[in-house]
């Protein structure tokens, strides 16, 4: 049973940084375990994240996506395609973690565990951000995105450097979140007529 926490925990933590960048845990998570940093190593099935090709794509892939993200009308359709794949990088995430399982474990934990926490954040990341285009006509999209770009990196970070502390630092995150999202729709909820 011990032997699924610490995986099972990395895998939360780095699909949840995919809600938030669909390839920055995926970079983050290749580099540590190609430089063996943070004691990383990888599935079996996932060896390919940490090979040249892959740690170049991901990189480019990274640039252009946190670069993208600060255009308006360009990060809806971000976080529209977003909806598909960043399960699926959350997925792939969390089956990387399980790297002393079979791969075929490794990759039903990582569905299980991985797509709908990657889909649960960037559910309320698109929501928060929809709010703050309806109500601030998008200008606060740029800042709110590189609020998440913040949370990607430290998520991704902690995830490796202390898995145990995962469930404590989703669960402050999910609640500014929902402040966040709640500040920010307050402007829209005072300026509807009262009956």
């Amino acid at each position: 049973m011990e032997t699924w926490i610490l995986p099972a925990l990395l895998g939360v933590g780095l699909a949840a940084a995919t809600g938030f960048r669909t390839f920055l845990p995926l970079l983050g998570l290749g580099l540590a375990a190609r430089f063996q940093v943070f004691g990383m190593e990888l599935a079996d099935a996932m060896t390919w994240l940490d090979s040249t090709p892959a740690l170049i794509a991901l990189g480019i892939a990274t640039v252009v996506e946190l670069a993208a993200d600060k255009i308006p009308a360009v990060d809806h359709a971000l976080s529209a395609v977003g909806t598909v794949i960043r399960p699926i990088a959350g997925a792939v995430a969390a089956g990387a973690a399980f790297s002393h399982f079979d791969p075929m474990v490794a990759a039903i934990a990582g569905l299980i565990i991985g797509a709908p926490t990657a889909l649960a954040f960037h559910a309320a990341q698109a929501g928060t951000r929809v709010v703050s285009t309806g109500t601030t006509l998008g200008l606060a999209n740029p800042f709110i995105s590189a609020g998440e770009d913040l949370a990607a990196i430290f998520t991704t970070l902690l995830a490796m450097l202390a898995p145990i502390l995962i469930p404590l630092l989703l669960a402050v995150m999910l609640y500014g979140l929902w402040r966040l999202w709640r500040f920010v729709r307050r402007p829209a909820v005072s300026r509807r007529p009262s009956s």
